[in-house]
This record gives structure tokens, sequence and C-alpha cells, in this order.
């Protein structure tokens, strides 16, 4: 049997139905593959609440969605979903997050060759080849672990910068919806997305509202996002008193928030799915992370974008830690990250971005 780098792959399908920061991190493979495979389809399977992200994709020709618990739920759904999967005739799979149930749709639909991450049992007995992560060591970053699949089957022409491609109209309306929040979108605007869903450390929507309120206090606009189920963390926003500080919670979709971001001048959060949206849309960041290896910037940083990263103290990390990241709030009061440091970040970031846009203005060009 010829060996998958030998191959010619006309048509092949990337498997990613899971969180945003993920499934944006495995844009750059669609990319590769079209580049290392000329005029080959390719194809995306993701959830239908993540898809909105690869609208407009280029490097993508058909987007599959699969909703295990409502649509795509029970024996038949799953059946559908592998007839659905079989139209399209795909050769050559990558599933970048093995899961059982996608391990088994790709078996089912016959696709000949695939590829996944390790040697599970289902992966073994769905005659599936692995590339194996070897725990983490050396510690890269997630995109590079995905990028090793498209290499596997022989892409040359890696591309590892995330990419979202918002259109011109959707600027003007996010444009237009921070106009309507009272934000002047010819001075500077900050985001600030203060939830995480727990994923990782993170601090305490206190500590974001005071950050919200020194940021209006330095001259610049902030809007808050967040999703309709954070109105908790809404109030505790409202009660800065600052003009400058606008939010939204729950009014924008998942597209909608994305071409906001990309016409913000920063965005502050933790390392959470919006961050990764903002280095996908080219917009700087600056987020808080804790050194420990499942969540380290090494693994799960900006990438690709004007980016800060900031690390609690060692010797808070050394004697405050609770040893488990989901529960880490950063610390409180004048121990951890603080607000200030924050502060002298984004201002750093500021000098970077006008630094860079003077340098290119002689050429013609505006970063």
């Amino acid at each position: 049997m010829p060996s998958l780098l030998k191959r010619n792959h006309k048509r092949i399908l990337v498997v990613r139905p899971d969180r945003v920061g993920d499934v944006v991190l495995s844009t750059p493979v669609y990319h590769t593959l079209k580049e290392s495979f000329p005029g080959c389809l390719v194809g995306a399977l993701v959830s239908p609440y993540t898809s909105p992200l690869l609208k407009g994709n280029p490097y993508i020709d058909v987007i599959i969605t699969d909703d295990p618990d409502q649509k795509s739920a029970g024996g038949d759904g799953f059946f559908r979903k592998v007839r659905e999967i079989q139209s399209y005739h795909f050769d050559t799979a990558l599933l970048l997050m093995p899961t059982k149930r996608t391990a088994y749709l790709l078996f089912l639909s016959g696709i000949p060759y695939r590829v996944g991450v390790g040697h599970i049992l289902y992966e073994v007995l769905t005659f599936m080849h692995g590339v194996s992560r070897r725990k983490y060591n050396p510690l890269r970053h997630e995109s590079e672990y995905m990028l090793d699949l498209a290499e596997k089957i022989g892409a040359v022409e890696l591309w590892t910068k995330p990419e979202i491609f918002v259109a011109d109209e959707e600027k003007a309306a996010a444009r237009k919806f921070l106009e309507k929040k009272g934000l002047d979108t010819d001075k500077l605007i900050a985001g600030i997305h203060p939830g995480s869903g727990h994923s990782a450390p993170n601090w305490e929507v206190g500590r974001y509202s005071e950050f919200a309120k020194l940021l209006s206090a330095s001259g610049i606009q902030v809007l808050v996002t967040g999703s309709d189920t954070e109105g908790a963390l809404e109030k505790a926003f409202a009660q800065t008193g600052s003009r400058d500080v606008k939010t939204s919670f729950g009014e924008l979709s998942l597209r909608e928030l994305t071409a906001v971001i990309s016409v913000m001048n920063v965005l502050v959060s933790s390392s959470t799915g919006p961050m990764h949206i903002a280095s996908a849309v080219g917009t700087p960041t600056v987020s808080m992370f804790c050194p420990l290896t499942a969540c380290s910037p090494k693994l799960w940083g900006p990438i690709g974008n004007l980016s800060e990263v900031i690390l609690p103290p060692e010797d808070f990390c050394g004697s405050k830690c609770p040893g488990d990241p989901h529960i880490c709030t950063f610390g409180g009061g004048n121990e951890g990250i603080l607000v200030h440091s924050v502060l002298e970040a984004i201002k750093e970031l500021f000098n970077k971005t006008e630094s860079a846009y003077d340098n290119s203005a002689g050429n013609g060009q505006r970063c």
C-alpha cells in the first residue's frame, strides 16, 4: 500500500467540531492544504455554533455541521450525517481532535485514508493512521500540532497564521453598532471579554470592572462583551459609572462579535475564544495566562498579531497556586496580575502599533 505521502489527495475533509478557539487555530490547516494540493476540494466538519467563523474563507469549499445534541442526535441523526459526508466522496480526512463519534462517522462514510491524533482504541478499531503528540514534549503551539496531520499526508506549503475573513460591509455594520452604543470609532476602543466558561484561569469580575474604570479614566473607550447567560457580569460593569464603558451581552452573534472585534484597537481577556478571534482578524491583544503546561501561552497563546501576554509573578504562583487552573483568579488585592500591569501592557501595545504605522507610512501602506 502506497504511503500517505505519495497519494494524490483530491478531496480532503478537516474535522474540528469543538470550541471557538480550537476552530480558529485550525484555520492554517485549510490554507496549507490548498497550497500543498492545488485543485483539491477542502471541506470542514465543525459544530453549527462555530461554523460562522469559517464563512468567506477562500481555502474552504464545503462546510458541514454536526450537532449531536439536536439535529444530528440519536442513531437516525448519526446515519444522516454519515450519508451527507458520503455524498462528497472525500478520499482523505484529518481528525484534528479525537472523538469516538467523529472517528466512526469518518469510518462509516467510507473515507479511505483517515489521520487522527494518537492511537486511541476507537481510532485503532477504525483503522485510522495516527500522529503522536509525544506527550507535548517538547511543548509547541496547538496550531502546530494540528499542522502535523497535514504534514502526515504530504503537505509542504505550511501556513501558520490563523485567519478569519471579515467583509468590508461586516466591518461597516460593526462600526455602526459601536456608534449606536455611544462609542466614537475615530478614537481608541478597547474590548474586554471577561467570561471564559471556567476553561482557563481568569480575573474575577470585580477586577475586570476596576480595570474598565481605569481604562476609561485614561481616555480609552471600552466595550465589554459576553453572552446572554452572563447577566451577573454585565451588572458589575454597569456600576462603574463611566460614560465610556459600554456593555454588550447577548446582543451579537458569533459572526457579529468577530466583526466588532476586527474594528477594535485592542482586546483584553484571559485565554479564551475571542482572544483567538482577535489574533485571526489582526486585532492586538493583551492576554492573561497561567504558566502551567496545560494553560501555557506556548500552547495556547495568540499568534499572528501584535500581542502582550501577561503571567502572574513567579512568587505568586509558587505560593498561591490553587492547583486547579479552572478556579484560579490571578489573585486579589495587591497580589497576582494587577490592573495597572495590564494597563501598562496596553500602552506598550499602542506604542508598537503607532511605530508599525509610522514605519509603513513611507511605503504607502497602513498596517
